[in-house]
């Protein structure tokens, strides 16, 4: 199959207009190119089954909300989208802001922001806001996300190893004295569902890339829990049983009040969803050999936003790990991501009673191993042999997002590093590093 993408490398900037690749891939389709698709996308959804529950329960969200969170994003973000291979669906990205919108508005307070997020989304696209993002400093966007892993990490504690802690502080500081506090109750049963998840999922990536390793792991040590008996909570003990069918779609409660509320955190969202999806993007290109088209890709993030929270969903973006699972298990074309979503719609319609045995520490430990990709420890000290104001903008960031709020760690960080930015008039800027997670 001819590679259309061949001409858009040479005029990456004409992206003018709203041009889903997938009406551009489906030149010429044939049967090889399905079966590659097919082949991807079920591998793919394989990988997003576990993470997209663990996600939501993490963000203070049922779990099933998670699943069909990944079904409608990974659905729309493929249909309308700007990159032949992106996938989308909730990401640990949003676990921070998505858990604090939940306990300062509710529920429902979070699907309005996730909805107006969607708008701000589409209007920004509209604008040719994609040319944009890639000014943020890259600094603040590896203390942001290194802050975020942490985070993600601290809150998986108490189910990695059973403490019975009730709920927890939001605050960071708050959360761990919690915990702390909590530490009689460790259960060695679960710590050790959790330690050999994690074993055998760094295992079969390394043995067997192309295995689903997550998948597998999470699996293997569910059913462990369950033909021993063990004393490990699961998704059913907790939460009951998964929806096995979507809610009919409904606008949230709004008031001007609310909106205005709710505006500093639906920004958050929006600035999140584009930056995340155009990161996994050019992780795509560079993978792929493609280019993807940056303001396209935003409006299908808006698109997949608004029509989430119309089915009281969670914030969708691309996912730079599933993304790069589905480029290494073969995907040509959007069709993957289309494929992978109807994949989780029949697991969610015909099986979704055997995710109601996945045991919470396995769950848990997928999020530790996600929060150490996000922090990309291995880049830890070439990080920190850049530029002094880099460093302490990064630093910055990062103390911010863990120890205050996203919004004003993302606020500062961006203003501080326009004004270094500024400040090096005529000093070129380092290349831009695409991460590996």
């Amino acid at each position: 199959m001819p590679n259309t993408d061949a001409s858009e490398a040479a005029a990456k900037h004409r992206d003018a207009s709203f041009r889903p690749k997938l009406l551009t891939t489906l030149r010429g389709y044939d049967g090889p190119t399905l079966l590659a698709d097919l082949t991807a996308g079920l591998t793919v959804a394989m990988v997003a089954l576990p993470l997209a529950m663990a996600i939501a329960i993490a963000s203070g969200a049922e779990p099933g909300a998670g699943l069909m969170t990944a079904i409608i994003g990974g659905f729309l973000i493929s249909a309308f989208g700007g990159s032949r291979v992106q996938i989308g669906g909730p990401t640990g990205a949003f676990i921070v802001v998505v858990y604090g919108v939940i306990a300062d508005h509710g529920y429902d307070g979070l699907v309005l922001a996730t909805l107006m997020a969607g708008i701000i989304l589409m209007v920004g696209a509209l604008f040719k806001a994609g040319r944009l993002i890639r000014h943020v400093p890259e600094p603040v966007i590896n203390g942001f996300t290194i802050g975020i892993a942490v985070i993600i990490a601290a809150s998986q504690i108490a189910d990695f190893l059973g403490l019975e802690a009730g709920k927890v502080p939001a605050d960071f500081i708050p959360k761990i004295e919690a915990l702390w506090a909590a530490r009689d109750s460790f259960s060695p049963a679960s710590a050790a569902i959790a330690l050999v998840t994690l074993v055998l999922i760094v295992a079969f990536r390394r043995a067997a890339p192309k295995l689903p390793g997550l998948v597998v792991a999470v699996a293997l040590t569910s059913a462990a829990v369950a033909w021993f008996g063990l004393d490990v909570e699961t998704i059913g003990g907790r939460f009951g049983a998964i929806q096995s069918s979507f809610p009919m779609p409904s606008l949230p409660e709004a008031s001007l009040v609310r909106i205005v509320d709710l505006l500093p955190s639906a920004f958050i969202i929006a600035f999140l969803a584009a930056i995340e999806s155009l990161l996994s993007a050019m992780v795509a290109d560079r993978m792929a050999g493609t280019a993807h088209r940056s303001n396209t890709e935003i409006m299908a993030q808006g698109i997949a936003n608004l029509v989430s929270a119309l089915f009281a969903g969670l914030p969708v973006t691309g996912a730079i790990a599933r993304t790069a699972t589905n480029i290494r298990a073969g995907a040509r074309t959007p069709v993957a991501g289309v494929a992978h979503a109807a994949f989780l719609l029949l697991f969610m319609l015909f099986a979704s009673d055997l995710a109601n045995l996945l045991a919470l520490p396995a769950l848990a430990a997928v999020l530790v191993l996600t929060a150490w990709n996000m922090a990309e420890p291995q880049h830890l000290v070439e990080r920190l042999r850049t530029r002094r104001g880099d460093q302490l903008l990064m630093i910055m960031t990062f103390a911010l997002t863990v120890l205050a709020d996203l919004t004003i760690a993302i606020g500062a960080g961006v203003a501080v590093g326009l004004a270094l930015r500024l400040s090096r008039r005529g000093t070129p800027e380092p290349d831009w590093r695409t991460p590996e997670r």
